[in-house]
């Protein structure tokens, strides 16, 4: 299957954060060719095994996006939202949403809102009835929505909602495909609730209790009109080794083994020092008595909105990085 179809079915399922099974049922759809033991937990993450004689190496990308959440519905039918996960209400004004059972809706300011101090409490989802009744037929408080926006190529670059973080979802089921016989003890997690916490992580780290972790996600760029051009990654310069973020430090061997297998396997690189935000590595590498911990970032562009963009040839490399990695031989602990 190819990248963009392989995106296309996982952004068509529903899997905002705690309500992640739509998209977790067509992950382990993906993923069972090619496993030898799939679980779920308690926390709704989705654990494929792939067994190998070496030390254990979870390799974690979480499936859960960010969303809404109904509060109140008015008596006019209108709808008020709540947010699951980090949502700024400027950038998805106007924004297509669809509920789990199929229902649409636009999200909408308040005529009068302040724009330069604008809330998501100042917004509103019209989903097209007039009475609070008739809305009450579609749609429930505590309904979760996710954007509805297209997904589209444009040349080399993929745009589309929700490439934080089903496009490194993409990213570990092309990996899993790729191993026959490994050299380490793979587990493949795709977690629940990173966005509202980095939950899933911390569960799933503690019951696998690895001897090692890397964590494939987005990071931000520094490469547009009207940045500060301090940021070190840009959208198609390849695979973003992270060495740092708000949650975590990557442990120096980590970073050191991944610089040296791309420069062996020929795989373009930079290196991801992500200033604001964090990813599952910070639950993961404090777990138990530690875990030596890193990640591999995609470059993505407008994180968090529903146009986000990310370049073919890094998410390539992406692949390429973390089964290199995956496959090279860790030192028992």
């Amino acid at each position: 299957m190819e990248l963009f179809e392989m995106l296309e079915r996982l952004n068509a399922a529903h899997g905002p954060s705690g309500d992640e099974s739509g998209v977790r049922a067509v992950i382990r759809e993906l993923a069972q060719p090619y496993a030898d033991e799939i679980t779920e937990d308690v926390m709704g993450n989705l654990i494929v095994h792939k067994k190998g004689s070496g030390p254990k190496l979870m390799l974690a990308a979480h499936m859960d996006s960010i969303g809404f959440i109904v509060t109140h519905i008015e008596k006019e039918g209108f709808l008020r939202v709540g947010k699951l996960g980090g949502i700024s209400p400027k950038e998805v004004l106007y924004a297509p949403i669809r509920f789990k059972n199929g229902v649409r809706g636009v999200l909408v300011p308040e005529e009068k809102a302040d724009f330069e101090k604008l809330k998501l409490d100042q917004c509103y989802v019209d989903i097209g009835v007039s009475s609070q009744e008739e809305a009450k037929k579609l749609v429930q408080v505590g309904d979760t929505a996710v954007y509805a926006a297209p997904s589209y190529a444009a040349g080399e670059r993929i745009v589309s909602p929700y490439q934080d973080n089903r496009i490194s979802c993409v990213i570990l089921l092309k990996v899993l495909s790729q191993m026959q016989v490994p050299e380490n003890d793979l587990y493949f997690v795709f977690t629940a609730q990173e966005e509202v916490g980095l939950r899933g992580a911390r569960t799933a780290a503690w019951s696998i209790d690895p001897d090692y972790g890397v964590v494939v996600d987005v990071t931000d760029v520094d490469d547009t009109p009207g940045t500060d051009r301090c940021g070190t990654v840009q959208l198609g310069k390849g695979a973003a080794i992270k060495v740092m973020d708000s949650s975590v430090i990557c442990h120096p061997a980590v970073v050191e083994r991944m610089t040296k297998l791309a420069q062996e396997h020929g795989i373009q690189v930079q290196r991801d020092i992500m200033r604001a935000g964090g990813t599952d590595a910070g639950a993961i590498h404090t777990t138990r008595i530690g875990v030596l911990t890193g990640g591999i970032s995609v470059p993505c562009r407008y994180i968090h909105t529903p146009q986000e963009m990310v370049d073919l040839g890094d998410v390539r490399a992406c692949i390429a990085l973390t089964a290199a990695y995956a496959q090279n031989r860790l030192e028992t602990l």
